[in-house]
């Protein structure tokens, strides 16, 4: 398998006025899987264009194993591409979509023959070499699209939101297969997703793009726990945001000094805010060492695996909690006063900006 180390240097580019891509730089190492991660407009289509060959940046550098890439075409950029819609040939049956890029190649008859086979296997469809595309369902020709995007072993497999077509449960399947095809395989995947689920599963780094830029840049569960700005905070997660006060080294909520295990500087300027999800609030906590938030029961909201409590905070704020059915506390009814605790170590303090 190739080496597939890429390097971008202050890529930019503009559709007019709009800047699509603003100065990005990333290092992706061989053999990682590495999504881009934003919402619509924020830019990550548009750099897995310019990776692919189909944009031409206006300034910047793509290396790609130290070899410049922005003058080359795409055919000659030895990568792999899984598009939204799969872009398979609906007359041909499943063995000729996955070989087509071999005899693009040239390669001769019996190693095609094996070569697909192989692939077909990897996405358990070799059963199903003979059917045509129209007969397939859309996971069965989502596995096909796969096979022929890694069948002629390129460096770089790119995948622009290969799942969005399907129902949850299959896409949710499909992220635990794909992430054991990249192990399997090992060659070097870019994936586009807006889906922040999507990201914490399958990715070795999260790059979360925001207008044109990389905003954040880590493993999963950084990206997740430690978020460095409001913006991606509010991206990953059912995240709500409280305001606090900052009085030199600490930070106050609602009057009452908050208790931090992570006291890392935010940006000195704008505001800052305490970052509250569901999951991290507690229904009994210690006052000694845990931060506690009182207000009134909006609604209790039935989402199968547990009870959405929304709570109304003084200053017109909110936040939620779940119920799962396990705690002591019984559950609580609209317009009861509500006590929660948010544990120190998992509370966080983030600024608007990243520092």
């Amino acid at each position: 398998m190739r080496s597939g180390r890429v390097n971008l240097r202050e890529v930019h580019k503009a559709y007019g006025s709009f800047r699509a891509l603003d100065g990005v730089s990333l290092d992706i190492k061989a053999g990682e899987f590495l999504t881009l991660l934003g919402p619509s407009g924020s830019g990550k289509t548009t750099l897995l264009n310019v990776i692919a060959g189909f944009e031409r940046p206006d300034l910047g550098s793509l290396l790609v194993d130290d070899v410049e890439f922005i003058t080359r075409p795409p055919h000659k950029r030895d990568l792999g591409m899984v598009f939204q819609n799969y872009a398979l040939f609906p007359h041909m049956d499943v063995f000729s979509n996955v070989a087509y890029p071999l005899k693009l190649r040239k390669v001769d008859k019996p190693s095609i023959r094996r070569r697909v086979m192989d692939a077909l296997e990897i996405v358990h469809m070799q059963h199903l070499a003979d059917r045509r595309i129209t007969a397939l369902s859309g996971g069965q020709r989502q596995r096909v699209a796969l096979a022929r995007a890694f069948v002629f072993e390129p460096r770089l497999l790119l995948m622009d939101e290969p799942l969005s077509a399907l129902d949850k449960n299959l896409r949710e399947h499909m992220q635990i297969e794909l992430k054991r095809l990249h192990k399997q395989l090992g060659m070097t995947t870019i994936y586009v997703t807006h889906d922040q689920q999507e990201a914490l599963t399958m990715s070795d780094r999260i790059a979360v793009l925001d207008k044109g830029r990389i905003v954040q840049l880590d493993v999963p569960a950084t990206v997740y726990d430690r978020p460095n700005c409001k913006f991606v905070a509010g991206f990953m997660g059912e995240t709500r945001f409280l305001p606090v006060e900052r009085r030199d080294q600490s930070y106050v909520l609602d009057g009452r000094p908050l208790r931090l295990a992570d006291t890392r500087a935010v940006s000195s300027t704008g505001e800052t805010w305490l970052m509250v999800r569901p999951e991290r609030l507690r229904w009994q906590g210690d006052a000694s060492s845990d931060n506690r938030i009182e207000g009134r029961v909006l609604d209790v909201v039935y989402r199968g695996d547990c009870n959405q409590v929304s709570v109304s905070l003084p200053g017109g704020h909110e936040v939620a909690i779940r119920h799962s059915g396990a705690e002591r506390q019984p559950l609580p009814q609209p317009g009861d006063t509500l006590a929660l605790w948010l544990p120190a170590e998992a509370s966080l303090v983030i600024g608007s900006a990243a520092p």
